[in-house]
């Protein structure tokens, strides 16, 4: 979208990214009939789909219940182009706070997500970010440096997450998931037999129909009839033609990834991107995550700043909204998050309405219903004493518990990062 039309950015400016809205505690509400933002004591207490937990990182001691559960946008307004959606997409989304080390070796490394891929894809995260490498003779998941993974950096071999995948996309026939690798794989035919053996190449998106010149998608309904409902992205150009995964830098164009991509005010693309405003790329992805990832500052990053960030992107890329949302620790907020401001931003493109819970299906363009955006100022009550940890229900668990011990450990790493990469220089 390189123009305003039926008023998107009037409601961008206006609804979309207005954090001016006010709250205050429920004080009356148990056993699962405590709603998003209600004051909670345990996990029992919060309603389908969200979680107790609190967000010291903004002043915010008195643990409310947040939202945990992103929308699916075509189950409100379907058969649209598959890039007129904003999908949400996890940076890393292997790297797992709570996966075990191979045997035998201290895992040494970052973290940026803090549950399995099938939970990710089953709280509505659709694409997923994965670094792939050579190792132990295989294609692993792994963090590391100059493209080689070590025993201290390696997470598990790729074709148990993409089963994972396989599995997801078997049992939800009408779900689409994007994945985007970025990719040291060197073995000849890696990533095409990869998919294969995981049985996802029955769901691939075929090279050959991609919009190749900035055209819209296909309808998701007819890719889900075609069961074209896996699109895969590579970093090496060679490979689309070799093994018929598609070049990610000729279809979607990307702001800076890291520190720079969190600068307030600032969107700018990658190096490797096309302007974020180029018509020759159709699908846009939006990072918000720093460089060096901590679990209990996430939900800071995931309330105003993010949804203000939002606003900044789409000015920079000539008010065209971001097709994917790539977050770390994707559930941590202090309220709705990721999962509120994804909901901001398919409201105005998909019925011009401030947030997709406003959108009637059917309805004409424009036509809204009536709904409460339940957003808060942070709650700075230093009286309010210390939460001793986010509590998790339902589908929303995590592995375990992220209680301080998580926390301290993943303190460690980045204040011991001066070091790591000293050593891993000199492994290499």
């Amino acid at each position: 979208m390189s123009a305003c039309i039926n008023g998107l950015c009037r409601a961008v400016t206006v609804s979309l990214f207005s954090l001016s809205f006010f709250f205050s505690f429920s004080s009356a509400c148990s056993n699962g009939n405590c709603q998003m933002l209600d004051s909670c004591s345990s996990a029992t207490d919060c309603a389908s789909g969200l979680y107790c937990g609190d967000c010291p990182a903004v002043g915010s001691t008195k643990p409310v219940c947040t939202r945990g559960q992103a929308t699916i946008p075509t189950s409100i307004i379907n058969g649209l182009p598959f890039n007129k959606y904003t999908w949400l997409m996890t940076h890393n989304a292997f790297s797992n706070a709570n996966a075990p080390p191979l045997p035998g070796v201290d895992r040494i490394t970052f973290y940026n997500q803090e549950d399995t891929i099938t939970n990710q894809l089953q709280n509505g995260v659709r694409g997923l970010m994965l670094d792939m490498y050579d190792f132990n003779d295989d294609v692993w998941l792994c963090h590391s440096l100059r493209g080689q993974c070590f025993n201290v950096t390696a997470f598990q071999p790729a074709i148990n997450t993409l089963r994972e995948v396989e599995t997801f996309l078997s049992q939800n026939p009408t779900e689409i998931i994007t994945i985007i690798i970025e990719d040291y794989v060197h073995r000849p035919k890696g990533l095409s037999t990869l998919f294969a053996n995981a049985g996802l190449d029955k769901y691939w998106f075929p090279v050959s129909k991609m919009p190749k010149k900035g055209e819209d998608w296909p309808p998701v309904t007819d890719m889900v009839q075609e069961n074209h409902r896996l699109l895969v992205f590579t970093s090496v150009a060679a490979k689309e033609d070799e093994e018929g995964v598609a070049y990610q830098w000729r279809y979607i164009v990307e702001n800076e990834s890291g520190d720079p991509g969190v600068k307030r005010g600032s969107c700018p693309n990658r190096k490797e991107s096309k302007p974020l405003n180029s018509k020759s790329s159709s699908l846009f992805l939006m990072n918000y995550f720093p460089t060096y990832p901590v679990e209990k500052d996430a939900c800071k990053e995931h309330s105003a700043p993010l949804a203000e960030m939002v606003g900044t992107c789409l000015k920079s890329g000539g008010n065209r909204m971001p097709n994917f949302l790539a977050v770390n620790f994707y559930m941590r907020s202090d309220g709705g998050g990721a999962f509120e401001v994804l909901d901001r931003m398919n409201g105005p493109v998909l019925c011009g309405c401030q947030t997709l819970a406003a959108c009637q299906p059917g309805a004409a363009y424009g036509s809204c219903k009536n709904v409460t955006l339940q957003t808060r100022t942070p709650n700075m009550d230093s009286t309010a004493g210390s939460y001793p940890g986010a509590s998790y229900t339902g589908s929303v668990q995590f592995s375990k518990s992220l209680a301080s011990p998580v926390y301290q450990g993943n303190t460690i790493v980045v204040f011991c990062f001066s070091w790591l990469l000293p050593l891993l220089m000199f492994l290499l």
